[in-house]
C-alpha cells in the first residue's frame, strides 16, 4: 500500500525559510520521478518542483531560484527547501510520484505552509 507522509510545514514570515520532508513507502521509490505540489483552496493543485530518478530537477517559474528539491533514495525521502518565502507561497504542499504534471498515487494529507507577517 502506497503511503506519502509530508511534514515540515508551518507559519513563517515573508522572507523566511522552511524545509519540507516526504516519506514514501509501498512502491519502488528510487525508480520514480518525484514531485512537490501545492494547492490553494478553490484552485487546482500545481507542480512546483520535480526530481527525476537521476536527480534532474525542474521548477515552476514562480519558485525558481528560491526552492530546491532533493531526494535521498536510501531513506525513501524527498525534500523541498523553500527560501525567500512569499505570501503567495501559502498553500497545502504535497509530494507524489510524478505522472506528467500530476501525481501517480493517491495524495497524502499534505503539510500546510502559511507565509504571513
Amino acid at each position: 500500500q502506497v503511503q506519502l507522509v509530508e511534514s515540515g510545514g508551518g507559519l513563517v514570515q515573508p522572507g523566511g525559510s522552511l524545509r519540507l520532508s516526504c516519506l514514501a513507502s509501498g512502491f519502488m521509490f528510487r525508480i520514480y520521478s518525484m514531485g512537490w505540489y501545492r494547492q490553494v483552496p478553490g484552485q487546482q493543485r500545481e507542480l512546483v518542483a520535480g526530481i527525476s530518478n537521476v536527480e534532474r530537477t525542474n521548477y515552476a517559474d514562480s519558485v525558481k531560484g528560491r526552492f530546491t528539491i532533493s531526494r535521498e533514495n536510501a531513506k525513501n525521502m524527498v525534500y523541498l527547501q523553500m527560501n525567500s518565502l512569499k505570501p503567495e507561497d501559502t498553500a497545502v504542499y504535497y509530494c507524489n510520484a510524478q505522472k506528467g504534471d500530476s501525481g501517480l498515487y493517491s495524495w497524502g494529507q499534505g503539510t500546510q505552509v502559511t507565509v504571513s507577517s
